[in-house]
């Protein structure tokens, strides 16, 4: 088992820098999610790692051990990637096994080291079939005990579950979560999927255009984000987001939209204050959105009004897309309110759980 740290590492191509200054440190049995939209420098991340790219600068270590200069094969990780890569020809046993023929593992530790990873991942009676007699999930699994058997410090995901069908995705990272707890090895999983992200990881590092925006656990990164990227990419559907203005009245503090004009919770006055006569950006998620008729206790709820222009029935929620005015946003109502698609209708804020963002710097104010 084995620590990894990305010291000050660059990738660079050409002109184009995909990994800015990356700085992180995975502890011993981790399960780091890098997340962030395509082509933000997170597969590059791992490619590094892995030793599939050179890094332009700074230092890789897994464990105690500086790898920059180290051959792949000797760095001691398995990677999975999106496309399974699986031999055509060869069948299930023989696919896991070939990694350990061609280091000469002896025979006997082949077959317990392939028969120990089908069991847990529960493809021992797919061992004699060819990679075209299974399924998508089937390969996939498939591909992850070829990383087992290897028993490496560090097991590398790249994107695995993006080729899967809705249902699988749920089942297979749910698989992935409990492989990881029966391993007690360090993970790092690259995707694009935030879903996935929260679910599965002990902590998420979320990347934009190359540079580390936020590393925490899932929970801190969805009720704290540092900046205006990590609070609308964390999150499903995403954070509703409105150009305000703050203005003082009445000795309270007011957050004005131009269409509503909400009060900001007392206890956060103080916070807020310096903004006062100046322009921000207010966040909010659906779910602190709510039908006044079902408002759950504790809140502090504040109301707008707006016109449902589409509503999204989710058997145990609605969906209700509303403009206010110029604004636009989603809420995730409780599955008994009665709206339909033109109403007018008078939705409550939650202001305890509502973000407010420079609109400068974009980070949040806290």
């Amino acid at each position: 088992m084995a620590s990894v740290t990305f010291e000050h590492v660059y990738k660079r191509f050409g002109d184009v820098i995909a990994v800015n200054d990356l700085n992180i440190q995975i502890a011993d049995k981790e399960f780091l999610v890098l997340v962030g939209p395509s082509g933000c420098g997170k597969t590059t991340a791992l490619r590094c790692l892995a030793g599939l790219e050179e890094i332009s600068d700074g230092k890789i270590m897994i464990g105690d051990r500086i790898v920059n200069d180290v051959a792949p094969k000797d760095r001691d990780i398995a990677m999975v990637f999106q496309s399974y890569a699986l031999y055509p020809h060869m069948s299930v046993y023989d696919n896991m096994a070939f990694g350990l023929k061609l280091r000469k593992v002896p025979k006997d530790e082949i077959k317990k080291r392939v028969e120990f990873a089908a069991t847990t991942l529960g493809i021992e009676a797919l061992l004699d079939r060819k990679p075209r007699q299974l399924s998508g999930g089937q390969r996939q699994r498939v591909a992850v005990g070829r990383a087992i058997v290897r028993e490496p410090k560090v097991f590398l995901f790249d994107e695995p579950l993006s080729n899967l069908d809705a249902k699988l995705r749920v089942e297979t990272r749910a698989n992935i979560s409990k492989l990881h707890q029966q391993l007690q090895t360090t993970f790092i999983y690259v995707t694009h999927d935030q879903v996935e992200a929260m679910t599965m990881a002990t902590r998420i590092a979320v990347i934009n255009k190359g540079l580390l925006q936020q590393i925490d656990t899932p929970q801190t990164l969805y009720d704290h984000p540092d900046n205006l990227f990590v609070a609308g990419f964390i999150g499903s559907p995403s954070m509703n987001f409105f150009k305000v203005k703050l203005v003082r009245g009445d000795g309270k503090l007011f957050i004005d939209g131009g269409s509503f004009k909400v009060e900001v919770p007392p206890e956060r006055m103080d916070t807020y204050m310096k903004y006062d006569g100046k322009s921000a950006i207010m966040g909010i998620r659906p779910e602190n959105i709510h039908d006044p008729h079902y408002l759950p206790t504790g809140i502090f709820p504040q109301p707008v009004d707006g016109k449902v222009e589409v509503t999204e029935l989710m058997g145990n929620e609605i969906f209700l897309h509303v403009t206010s005015g110029e604004h636009f946003f989603v809420a995730r109502v409780d599955p008994r309110t009665k709206v339909s698609m033109g109403d007018e209708t008078h939705v409550m804020f939650n202001m305890h759980n509502m973000h407010l963002f420079d609109t400068e710097t974009e980070l949040a104010i806290r």
